[in-house]
């Protein structure tokens, strides 16, 4: 039931469609557009998962709190989903390229146990990226923190589809 609650939720960030499909087209709210390494050291675009739902989640690896329980309810969700799982591809982009490298994320997000891929390159590809996302991100320098700084940002998740329009 918390799976079929937390899809719905990220359902609802999904952009709304217009009966102005020309518009809506040309400038839809958000769409994944990225060229990004994966937590196996592979280059990935938003092109490889294409015919599969995106549930995308910015977030990073050194999050005391709102990260891994975000991923944890991904994990339940997916596996709430039973076969319909098989078209969702969860997704973890990393707003803290410094600190989660492929290695790094590599030993995180399996621990999630959802088929998750975990996503990081550098700062510019992350900015990149997050600008075809309606998310926020940003540095902050705190003492206690692992290496003198955590990361605010935005805490919810994207359902993304390609939407294909016919010529």
């Amino acid at each position: 039931m918390a799976g079929t609650a937390l899809l719905a939720f990220a359902a609802f960030q999904y952009f709304e469609p217009s009966t102005d499909t020309d518009a809506n087209a040309s400038n839809p709210a958000f769409y994944a557009d990225f060229e990004l390494t994966d937590h196996r050291g592979l280059v990935q675009t938003d092109e490889y998962f294409a015919g599969r739902w995106m549930l995308v989640f910015f977030g990073f690896a050194n999050c005391p709190d709102v990260c891994p329980t975000t991923l944890a309810e991904v994990a339940a969700v997916m596996e709430d989903l039973g076969t319909d799982a098989e078209k969702i591809q969860p997704i973890f982009i990393s707003i803290d390229p410094e600190r989660d490298t492929p290695a790094a994320l590599a030993e995180y997000v399996p621990l999630f146990n959802a088929g998750i891929i975990g996503l990081t390159g550098t700062p510019e590809q992350i900015a990149e990226t997050s600008e075809t996302f309606p998310i926020f991100y940003e540095r902050i320098e705190e003492a206690s923190a692992p290496n003198g700084y955590t990361m605010g940002h935005t805490s919810h998740l994207e359902v993304v589809a390609e939407i294909r329009t016919s010529c």
